[in-house]
C-alpha cells in the first residue's frame, strides 16, 4: 500500500478518463515545483514514519547517495532563492518511484508478521 492514497488505478482503468485527466496531472506535477530543484517525488516523503526510515536504511548506497545529494542541492536552491538551470531539472521519465516499492515490501512484511502474531492454536483432542 502506497504511503498517501491514490485513485490510480482506477484511472488507468479507463483510458478515456486516463486521456482526460492526463494533462491535468502534467500541470499538476510542473506546478508543484520539486522537479525545478532538481527533486523526485519519492524525494518529497516525510521521514517521521518508522516504515520510511527502514526503507531509506534498506536503500542501495547509490541510491541513498543520490537523495541526499537531491536534498541538499534542492536546500541550497531554496537558501537562494533560485531554481536550477533548465537542464538540470528532473525529466519525467527519471522521476520513477524508487522508495514506494521498498515502503510497501514493508508494509506487506510487517502486516505477515502480524498475522503471524497472532495466530491461535487451537488443539483437537
Amino acid at each position: 500500500m502506497s504511503p498517501y492514497p491514490s485513485l490510480a488505478g482506477f484511472v488507468m482503468k479507463k483510458p478515456w478518463l486516463y486521456n482526460m485527466l492526463k494533462p491535468v496531472a502534467n500541470w499538476y506535477t510542473n506546478a508543484a515545483g520539486y522537479r525545478q530543484l532538481g527533486l523526485r517525488a519519492d524525494d518529497l516523503i516525510v521521514e517521521e514514519n518508522e516504515e520510511v526510515i527502514l526503507a531509506l536504511k534498506r536503500l542501495p548506497p547509490q541510491d541513498s547517495y543520490d537523495r541526499v545529494y537531491r536534498l541538499r542541492r534542492a536546500f541550497q536552491c531554496s537558501i537562494t532563492h533560485k531554481l536550477l538551470p533548465k537542464e538540470e531539472w528532473t525529466k519525467p521519465e527519471e522521476d520513477q518511484p524508487y522508495l514506494v516499492p521498498i515502503i510497501e515490501q514493508i508494509k506487506a512484511e510487517n502486516k505477515e508478521r502480524e498475522a503471524l502474531d497472532s495466530l491461535t492454536i487451537v488443539k483437537n483432542h
